[in-house]
C-alpha cells in the first residue's frame, strides 16, 4: 500500500510540473540562484539586491524549442554576452522540457561593478536569429545603444522587517521598455509580440507566458540589483 501511495505521489508531483511548465502556449521560466555557504548553491527572490562579488547564475526552461540570446549590461556599462558564449559555441538551441544553466562555460558569474542595476536582456524566438550584433550593440556594431542603467537599488522596509531580505522590486523579470529597444526591424517585430507577454511570479521563479505561440522574436530583461 505504501509503495501504491509513494508512486501516486511522484505522478501527481511530476503533473502538476508538467502542467505548470505547459501553462500558456510558450511559456518560459527564469530562476536566479546564488552560491551560499559551502559553495550550494539556492533560488533567491528576483527582486533580491544583491552583493558585490556574489556568485550568480540562472536556470531557464521553456515548454517549447527555439534559440536564446542573454546579454548582460552591467552598471559599468560594459556588455557581456552570457549565451551563446565562446564556452557554449555556437548552438544556441533550447529544448521543450530541458533545463539550462546560465551561463555556460563556467560556472557562475561574479557580481561586479558600481551599485547599481544590472540588466540581463533575453531573446527568445522560434527561429535562429541573424541579425543579433544590432540588436545588442556596445562592441561598435551600428544601431541604438541601449541607456545604461542609472537606478539605485533601494530595499523595501516591509520586507525587510519581515525576513531581513533587502529586496528591491524594481528588480527581477520585466518587459523591456519600448524606447529603450534599438531601431531594427527585428527589434520591431520583437516590440510588437511583446506586448501581449504576461510576467508571473511562482515562489522564486520568474515566468513570462505567451498565450498564442510564437511566430517571431520575444525580448525582456531580467534587472540585477546589487550593492
Amino acid at each position: 500500500m505504501k509503495r501504491v501511495l509513494a508512486l501516486a505521489a511522484l505522478a501527481a508531483a511530476a503533473w502538476a510540473q508538467s502542467r505548470v511548465l505547459n501553462q500558456g502556449a510558450h511559456r518560459m521560466e527564469i530562476v536566479l540562484e546564488r552560491a551560499g555557504t559551502g559553495g550550494v548553491w539556492r533560488a533567491v527572490d528576483p527582486s533580491l539586491v544583491l552583493e558585490t562579488n556574489d556568485r550568480i547564475r540562472f536556470r531557464f526552461r521553456t515548454n517549447f524549442e527555439g534559440y536564446l540570446y542573454v546579454t548582460n549590461q552591467g552598471t559599468s556599462g560594459r556588455y557581456e554576452q552570457l549565451f551563446p558564449n565562446a564556452g557554449a559555441g555556437t548552438d544556441n538551441r533550447v529544448r521543450g522540457g530541458q533545463e539550462y544553466l546560465l551561463p555556460i562555460g563556467k560556472a557562475d558569474f561574479r557580481v561586479t561593478g558600481p551599485p547599481g542595476m544590472d540588466i540581463v536582456y533575453w531573446l527568445v524566438s522560434p527561429a535562429r536569429m541573424t541579425d543579433l550584433p544590432r540588436l545588442f550593440p556596445g562592441d561598435g556594431s551600428p544601431g541604438k545603444p541601449m541607456r545604461p542603467p542609472t537606478l539605485v537599488p533601494r530595499c523595501d522596509d516591509a520586507v525587510l522587517q519581515a525576513r531581513g531580505d533587502c529586496v528591491d522590486h524594481a528588480a527581477g523579470l520585466k518587459l523591456v521598455p519600448r524606447d529603450a529597444l534599438p531601431q531594427s526591424s527585428l527589434s520591431d517585430a520583437a516590440g510588437r509580440a511583446q506586448r501581449d507577454l504576461v510576467f508571473l511570479r511562482e515562489q522564486d521563479k520568474a515566468v513570462v507566458s505567451a498565450p498564442a505561440p510564437l511566430t517571431g522574436p520575444v525580448i525582456y530583461q531580467f534587472v540585477l540589483a546589487h550593492r
